[in-house]
């Protein structure tokens, strides 16, 4: 076995402490160039080849939305201009009914929106900046096997099949929902962690350009909401639309053949037929299984002062907030001000990282399954739209007092457990607002009655109830 020094320089090394980022996706290579810049020796390992040289890109979904956390964070390593301007901008929520009328949801004021960006080409872009450091070094193919915590040592097989040791002061886990890193936390005591998979899978269909152009208004995002099911469309900068299809199991289960697509497509997605196209339908509803979804929940994010986790790693959520890429890199921001509060003690950053952290990102883990039901379901009911409506109205009259909950979590960086108690504060006090006007107007309308009913005209109780139970009919 042999033992690699890591990245040592002779003259800094003992000044400089060696961070290794284990996991190059987007919140590892995000976190490389965080910890760059503060000037540590940062190794950077990611089991995968590099993407940036990949033929195919194998991985997760095609594209996500980036809002203001994961903005404010790109920003501070000066890489937000950059991946904004190749991002296509969302306003609102097209909502499409099952006949074909499309209706929007803006998801906020004049000039908010969410962007949709490209997963493979931010993760490229991100290395290429991380690489751009004299003092990161970037290693592809290395799988990690296990680490100690007590000396930070870690083994890894090469890209040659062989295994090594390296050494590293901190080890930083941004290795996704299933980490290596986190198993040698599952080991001590006092460690919580849970996992909960959804009944839901998702598939990933693509609608190609029409004469050239978008097939659908570029600047939303789609949603063909069903109650147990729904579809989403997110735009991409080629002009096709990312089509996912977000469906219990069972249901997708049911589905056998390219005439059985159509026939579920023509009954619950009609208008999406002509656009997608009934062959490609046919095809790429069976290129691939259904994906499976995960929301994992653990506790402390740190190990002494060896280890700590981020992202994906520490708390991976269900898609349906868009705030899954977003957290993850408000992680490395909330650990880089945490860094500039502590003085980079690391041993204080990481028990202070863990103690702020931990009930935010189990807040979004809970705000994101809410959010399934609400976009599958809730966006087809009136009261659903006439409280966003109010909630909006509410907000224009008393900005700082009544904030929608989706504008806390996208739009600022209002810590994720502190948006929910307010939003639940706030849903209460309408609620009772909306209940002490119904009372108020139920009250002066028979206080109207009773004191003009010397002028309306006789009718018995027996014919006022005939009249009611003729409405019935209508």
């Amino acid at each position: 076995m042999e033992t690699v020094s890591s990245h040592t320089h002779e003259s800094s090394s003992s000044k400089r402490k060696v961070i290794a980022v284990v996991g190059g996706g987007l919140v590892g290579s995000l976190n490389a160039c965080f910890l760059a810049k503060r000037g540590f020796d940062v190794e950077v390992f990611e089991s995968r080849e590099d993407i940036r040289q990949a033929k195919v890109v194998r991985g997760r979904s095609i594209n996500l939305a980036l809002s203001h956390r994961g903005r404010q964070a790109l920003k501070h390593v000066g890489m937000e201009d950059k991946i904004v301007s190749e991002a296509i901008p969302m306003h609102a929520r097209m909502i499409h009914n099952m006949n074909g009328k499309r209706s929007p949801i803006p998801y906020g004021k004049k000039g908010q929106y969410i962007l949709s960006v490209d997963r493979a080409n931010l993760n490229k872009e991100l290395l290429t900046a991380a690489d751009a450091y004299p003092n990161t070094t970037l290693n592809f193919n290395h799988k990690l096997h296990d680490w100690s915590p007590k000396t930070g040592t870690m083994t890894f097989t090469g890209p040659d099949g062989q295994r090594k040791e390296i050494q590293a002061d901190l080890v930083v886990g941004c290795d996704g929902a299933f980490s290596a890193v986190r198993k040698q936390f599952l080991r001590q005591s006092r460690f919580n962690y849970s996992q909960t998979y959804i009944p839901h899978g998702y598939m990933e269909l693509t609608m190609p350009p029409k004469d050239g152009d978008f097939a659908m208004e570029p600047n939303y995002l789609h949603i063909w909401p069903r109650n147990t099911f729904m579809m989403i469309a997110l735009p991409n900068l080629d002009r096709t639309f990312t089509c996912t299809l977000f469906m219990p199991f069972e249901d997708f289960e049911k589905i056998h053949s390219g005439e059985e697509v159509i026939n579920f497509f023509q009954k619950y997605f009609p208008d999406s037929i002509p656009l997608i196209g009934v062959e490609a339908l046919k095809q790429d509803f069976f290129r691939l299984p259904a994906q499976a979804m995960v929301s994992v929940k653990c506790s402390p994010y740190h190990l002494f002062d060896k280890c700590v986790l981020m992202g994906d790693a520490a708390h991976a959520v269900v898609p349906f907030y868009g705030q899954g890429m977003n957290a993850g890199f408000e992680d490395c921001l909330v650990i880089d001000e945490i860094m500039d509060q502590l003085n980079e003690n690391i041993a204080a950053v990481l028990e202070e990282y863990s103690r702020v952290r931990v009930p935010d990102d189990h807040a979004i883990a809970d705000l994101a399954m809410y959010n399934y039901v609400e976009m599958r379901a809730h966006v087809n009911s009136r009261y659903f739209l006439f409280r966003k409506y109010m909630d909006n109205i509410l907000h224009f009259i008393m900005p700082k007092t009544i904030i929608p909950l989706y504008t806390m979590v996208t739009f600022t960086r209002t810590r994720y457990h502190e948006a929910v108690n307010r939003w639940h504060w706030q849903d209460k006090v309408i609620t009772q607002g909306l209940w002490l006007c119904g009372v108020v107007s139920a009250a002066g309308g028979t206080y109207v009655l009773v004191r003009h009913s010397h002028k309306l005209p006789s009718i018995s109780v027996e014919h006022l109830w005939t009249r009611i139970l003729a409405l019935k009919h209508f």
